[in-house]
């Protein structure tokens, strides 16, 4: 993928992703008015365990399927892109997932203090098997270098999320507990509308293009998603842990625990993931980008795009970093016009603290996304694990006391990201043994032996491939 082609991909995405997250920053602007800071505090509890779910339901396919494509696409080998036994697989995991969502509603209600989350979970549960559907098809598309189905489905989306939400929250403004629940089971809605859009844009393809899919075994997928699944997992399973642990340990010193909670998780966060989220493009685009030149066994090639993909990933986040560090006050008297003066200047100062995040935590979505490309995303597990352990261990320290309190988070937060910011990095661009660089070339040689074996049985029987052509692959990677 030439760097014109890497940055028409991004374009795409990116535009998509903006349009997206501005429909739902708007959107929280008025939810937060609606809700306050005890419901906005109810919302942001109940998507950590949301989050965990569908990371092991789907969070792992887009990477894992746009990687699988991408190779196929450089070997010359048929386009097959397992999407008939990923969707029964990804399916069966996403039901089992809406199942546990239920069945585990009121123990996570009671272990978070609050029992008005259970109705919450049954809200969102339907969620976890409806975007473990999107999410194949997410990949299919974004293997095939293809962002625009991923770009409009996440618009589809965030617009449906709103209008419902805003108009299901304000109907039951004098009830906070089910307004909230009713904002989350429009989030189940969005996804069904997003599903049923990426469904109708793969069959019309399918039938223009009369293509062939290949039915890939269960275990090919699951084997090449699992690494990037445990990746992507941690990062959700720790915010789990913190709409426990932090609110319990701001229990021990403040009755405003969950307020506290929701501008940290609601407020400070989500404009911290603002820039991660502009950047997301390059995170997508950099799969296939790396993946192709490992693929092609030009290892030196993959790592310079990976490094290309950060500096441009610094060159947007870095400028929105610095903007939140002086500006967190106007923009908190411009996006939150409810919150208490009290409420205020705790958000004005979290926001201040967690700034230098929204650059770390961009670049370690590009980076673990160029990782995955590498076939290295065990590394960025171990990373993210290295700083999660990090930020629980802060957490203890300082959240519990009275003189850092809610600010205990924001610096675990910002330690958390710089850790895996650091290890990401220097997994990416070291260089792999000589042996295993021997070894990856013996294998792809292998397997273009195989594909062009099988492509001359296909032939002779009278088969019509659908591979791609060579030379067009290539320019076009």
């Amino acid at each position: 993928m030439q760097h014109r082609s890497f940055l028409k991909s991004v374009a795409v995405i990116t535009v998509g992703s903006l349009v997206a997250k501005g429909i739902g920053a708007l959107y929280r602007i008025p939810l937060m008015g609606i809700l306050g800071g005890y419901g906005m505090g109810l919302y942001h509890m109940a998507y950590p365990l949301f989050l965990v779910l569908l990371t092991f339901s789907s969070a792992g396919i887009p990477s894992a399927f746009s990687r699988m494509i991408a190779r196929e696409r450089a070997q010359g080998v048929e386009d097959g892109t397992t999407v008939k036994t990923a969707l029964k697989l990804f399916a069966l995991l996403g039901l089992l997932g809406s199942v546990l969502m239920c069945l585990f509603a009121p123990q996570m209600a009671s272990l978070q203090g609050d029992e008005a989350l259970v109705s919450c979970y049954f809200a969102l549960s339907p969620s976890v098997f409806l975007v473990a559907l999107i999410a194949v098809f997410r990949g299919y598309f974004q293997g095939k270098n293809d962002m625009s189905p991923t770009a409009f489905s996440e618009i589809v989306e965030q617009i449906f999320k709103a209008s419902a939400g805003l108009l299901a929250a304000y109907r039951f403004r004098a009830e906070p507990q089910k307004a909230v629940a009713c904002a989350l089971a429009a989030v189940t809605l969005s996804e069904l509308c997003a599903l049923c859009y990426l469904v109708l844009r793969y069959r019309g393809e399918w039938r223009a293009k009369r293509l062939r899919v290949r039915t890939a075994r269960g275990t090919e997928i699951i084997s090449s998603a699992l690494p990037v699944m445990a990746a992507a997992a941690l990062l959700p399973l720790s915010q789990t842990v913190d709409s426990i642990v932090v609110v319990r340990l701001l229990a021990r010193h403040t009755a405003r625990a969950v307020s506290l909670y929701g501008l940290f998780s609601g407020g400070a966060l989500g404009l911290i993931n603002l820039p991660a989220t502009v950047c997301c493009g390059l995170a997508a685009a950099s799969v296939p980008a790396v993946s192709s030149c490992f693929a092609r066994g030009e290892e030196e090639e993959g790592r310079k795009r990976a490094v290309y993909a950060l500096a441009l990933t610094l060159a947007l986040a870095i400028p929105c970093a610095l903007g939140l560090y002086f500006l967190a006050g106007p923009a908190a008297d411009i996006l939150y016009l409810a919150l208490s003066k009290e409420d205020r200047a705790v958000l004005v100062s979290l926001i201040r603290l967690v700034a230098v995040s929204a650059a770390t935590l961009a670049g370690v979505e590009t980076l673990a996304a160029s990782l995955t490309g590498m076939g290295k995303a065990k590394y960025a597990a171990f990373s993210m694990l290295v700083a999660v352990v990090a930020k629980f261990v802060l957490q203890f320290l300082l959240v519990g006391s009275a003189r850092f309190s809610i600010l205990g988070a924001g610096i675990a937060a910002n330690a958390c990201y710089l850790i895996a910011f650091s290890l990401d990095l220097f997994y990416t661009v070291k260089k792999a043994k000589a042996g295993k660089i021997h070894d990856h070339h013996r294998w792809s040689r292998r397997g273009r032996r195989r594909s062009d074996g099988q492509g001359a049985r296909r032939a002779q029987s009278g088969g019509q491939s659908v591979c791609a052509d060579q030379s067009a692959v290539l320019k076009k990677s």
